[in-house]
């Protein structure tokens, strides 16, 4: 007896339902994706309930013609391919022929729809995927979609909906999307009556950021416009101190339809690098143009994912342009006040207003861990006039030897005029005494002596011609032994001393871990580790990779492991707790990359070698740290993405202090 049968119709539309109308956001998708494909230039968008009561979609799009509208309703009904070859080119939002059954489908559907202004229309009911009615009705031109009880045939998936708060969540995040991917457009949302979202389908992109994200928001945007041969890119990005919490903000836009891609999430974030807080990520709405036979839309069931064909030389793209406007903006943050609208108000309308070339955003307020300073303070200036020392010959004012001092490196900003690694010796003042304990070997390279303190406060040349140049500061003092108060013609600055030094030094470490084997020493005692049994085992297979740092490390039985060499520019005293920490990292990544190894070594020594808070400087330290931080590459964020810089302009001032309104 046969097993195997054709599936009711009915059924196999409630099971591909399934597919396509997860929610009721996935409604409201599917049907504003059909009003922007018809042309329209207003969609309108009422939901109740969080859409599970009704959901409408009212456009003055191009309408559907009277002898089509019931066919509209069948499975892989389309007007949008004809044959095989149109799957390549693809170049409308919906093209499946799923979206309308699918809906009809799970929940009762009515249609007024007309094709002229004539106020001849047409007038389709649909309820559980049965055709009610089908008759002539007055209308406008466009169409007018209305879909009541969602999922009333199908209690299983109503019973897994959540709350209204969540379901309209989804709802606005679709609509935003959208609006965010036509600005030609005009949008509304309203949810009980009440009005959540409004542009005014003007064509700017900004004008509808604002709308959705408010107007400090989009004031922190920066324009984006590049092309090669396959791609073109247009849009804004945010400048690095306007943050999110999640990547939600991030809005990539490929043929007029928003996609998720992790492959560009990345490039983004590379762009990004060293430029945003941990766990913080940009807000940012992108254009990707390209011929349609480079982009595959037909890879979901929701059209949210795509397949390029040339996706790495797309992924670099991004992130080299991205990266390229970034490097080329000052990004140093402003303070000003948020806007606040009326208490519980929750929703977004576009204004008109004009943005300011000139405005800088408010910063988002971002840390890493704290930095406290030690009990034995480093000599700081000495470390300043010093290059590249032996690693047993660096400065520490411990207590209770003021008169007995050990120069101490502080890692150079290259492209700054500042002695190379080959440029090796002391400075001397009348404060500090030097110990003897150099190695043998070193000997000669540490009697070098380097530039006096006037070439070393020299101002800095930038590396890159081009890029806007760090601010000339002029010191006032120092606030708690943390912050640089500084000023100039423009207002005041604030500086955190030790994000400074921190990107000095983060700066002087990747480039050094370009060939940290040429640097590696042999220690003259072996530095111990020991880790867990299960851990052990993993590290015993990655031993390779330390050496790919400079770092010498062999398992010695059991549980244990020995350090035998390292680079000579290591933190002094930190050597083990960055190797330590190296292996936290090293046995935490699934697939160990090289760069990543180069990029995550480089910060842990940075953070180590720098200067903490509550460190009081002198004038001439302070001038020091001034000049390298200028001469560095990006002198604007620390590698943990937290500001160095932050100013207030005059008028930011004057404001404060009521001397203007």
């Amino acid at each position: 007896m046969a097993k195997i049968h054709i599936l009711d119709e009915h059924i196999a539309n409630q099971i591909a339902a399934g597919e396509v109308v997860e929610r009721p956001a996935s409604v409201v998708k599917e049907l504003v994706e059909n009003a922007i494909d018809a042309g329209s230039t207003r969609i309108e968008v009422s939901v109740e309930e969080g859409g599970l009561q009704s959901i409408r979609v009212k456009d003055n799009g191009s309408g559907i013609d009277p002898e089509d509208c019931e066919t509209a309703f069948y499975r892989h009904a389309t007007s949008k391919i004809l044959n095989g070859r149109d799957l390549f080119q693809i170049t409308s939002l919906g093209f499946r022929g799923e979206a309308l059954p699918s809906i009809a489908a799970v929940s009762k559907v009515s249609l007024l729809t007309a094709t002229a202004d004539d106020g001849k229309g047409r007038l389709v009911d649909i309820e559980g995927g049965n055709l009610i009615r089908n008759e002539d009705a007055p209308s406008g031109r466009g169409s007018d979609l209305a879909v009541r009880e969602l999922f009333f045939n199908t209690p299983a998936r109503l019973k897994y909906m959540k709350s209204i708060q969540t379901e309209l969540g989804h709802i606005s995040d679709a609509m935003y999307r959208m609006a965010l991917a036509h600005p030609a457009i005009s949008f509304t949302l309203h949810h009980n009556g009440n009005q959540l979202l409004h542009t005014l389908g003007n064509g700017d992109l900004l004008q509808v950021i604002a709308a959705v994200y408010g107007t400090n928001a989009a004031k922190a945007m920066l324009p984006i416009t590049a092309e090669d041969l396959d791609y073109r890119i247009s849009g804004y990005i945010s400048r690095p101190e306007w943050t999110r919490s999640n990547r939600n903000a991030i809005t990539t836009i490929v043929g007029g339809r928003y996609i998720r891609s992790n492959g560009l999430n990345a490039a983004i974030m590379r762009a990004y690098h060293t430029l945003l807080p941990i766990n913080r990520y940009p807000l940012l709405v992108i254009e990707l143009d390209m011929h349609p036979s480079l982009v595959d839309v037909n890879v979901h069931p929701a059209k949210l994912e795509v397949r390029f064909s040339k996706e790495n030389e797309l992924y670099t793209f991004v992130e080299q342009e991205i990266r390229k406007i970034l490097l080329g903006q000052s990004l140093i943050p402003r303070p000003s006040k948020e806007t606040i609208g009326p208490k519980g108000s929750s929703s977004f309308i576009q204004e008109q207003f004009s943005f300011s070339k000139g405005a800088v955003p408010p910063s988002s307020s971002n840390g890493d861990e704290k930095d406290t300073a030690p009990t034995g303070s480093a000599s700081f200036l000495s470390g300043l006039q010093s290059s590249n020392l032996d690693r047993n010959s660096r400065d520490f004012s411990k207590q209770g030897q003021a008169d007995h001092q050990v120069t101490r490196e502080v890692a150079p900003a290259y492209g700054s005029g500042y002695p190379s690694s080959s440029s090796q010796g002391r400075q001397t003042n009348a404060n500090t005494s030097y110990s003897n304990s150099y190695r043998p070997q070193e000997t000669s390279m540490a009697q070098k002596q380097l530039p006096s303190v006037e070439k070393l406060w020299a101002p800095p040349q930038q590396e890159e011609p081009g890029l806007p140049a760090f601010p000339e500061l002029n010191y006032i003092g120092q606030h708690h032994g943390t912050y640089i108060i500084a000023q100039n013609d423009g207002g005041l600055y604030l500086i955190d001393q030790h994000a400074a030094h921190e990107r000095i030094n983060y700066e002087y470490f990747y480039e050094k871990f370009g060939r940290p084997e040429d640097a590696s020493q042999e220690l003259l005692l072996p530095i111990t580790l020991e880790f867990t049994p299960s851990e052990s085992r993993q590290l015993s297979e990655r031993l390779h990779w330390f050496q790919q740092a400079g770092v010498y490390l062999e398992h010695f039985g059991g549980q244990t492991f020995l350090v035998r060499s390292l680079p000579y520019w290591f933190p002094e005293g930190d050597e083990k707790a960055v190797v330590e920490e190296m292996a936290e990292w090293v046995l935490s990544e699934r697939m160990i990359d090289l760069a990543k190894l180069r990029e995550k070594s480089s910060i842990l020594c940075s953070c180590k070698a720098s200067i903490k808070a509550n460190h009081k400087l002198t004038e001439q330290e302070v001038e020091a740290l001034l000049s390298r931080l200028a001469g560095c590459k990006q002198p604007y964020t620390c590698p943990h993405g937290r500001p160095i810089v932050i100013s207030f302009s005059s008028y930011d001032l004057e404001k404060l202090f009521k001397r203007v309104m």
